[in-house]
């Protein structure tokens, strides 16, 4: 499902962030979440810094933004759809297919992720504790070696973080990450 959801994605300029299939019975969801394609963020990015009149809300950099519109989520939509028809992918009969944007406090999961949104406020989730604690909060400083670097300093720590003596920057591997967000900035 997530070939074919690239293959009719890169057809619009767009890239696949996420797939996922869920619910039970009638109510199952395909949900595919689509963001521009690197070369149209691109642009997107130009247009922003030539002071061209856009709908981005202040204080968001334009980096953040997947520049997909609710065209480009129908669009794709119904390409995809005729597409999963025809292909008869999905088992079972019935489902829904809802396309979005990943939204402001998008899901990180690939390293590509993680390296795009350096600076980005973040929370997250480890498997196993790091300094005795599993949800942490803070700026992403960047990735190397597949180990994550936080800085704490900038976002109060709750919970055990509060408590926990651990450095301003903590580094988290990339395989200990249960699920990593971006925090939006308004």
């Amino acid at each position: 499902i997530r070939r074919l959801a690239e293959r009719v994605a890169a057809s619009h300029h767009l890239e696949v962030v996420e797939v996922e299939f869920g619910g039970g019975g009638k109510s199952r969801a395909l949900r595919v979440f689509v963001e521009k394609d690197a070369a149209e963020r691109a642009r997107l990015k130009v247009r922003a810094e030539a002071g061209e009149a856009m709908d981005i809300p202040k204080g968001i950099p334009v980096e953040l933004l997947s520049g997909v519109t609710h065209e480009d989520c129908a669009a794709f939509a119904t390409d995809f759809g005729t597409l999963l028809d025809v292909e008869d992918v999905v088992p079972g009969a019935e489902y829904t297919l809802e396309v979005s944007s990943p939204g402001l406090e998008r899901r990180l999961t690939r390293t590509e992720d993680f390296t795009r949104f350096a600076g980005s406020l973040v929370k997250v989730k480890t498997f196993a504790p790091v300094s005795q604690n599993r949800l942490w909060a803070g700026r992403l400083t960047g990735i190397a070696d597949g180990v994550l670097k936080i800085d704490l300093a900038v976002v109060k720590q709750m919970g055990k973080a509060k408590k926990a003596a651990v450095a301003d920057v903590i580094e988290i591997e990339l395989k200990n990450v249960e699920k990593a967000n971006l925090v939006a900035e308004i």
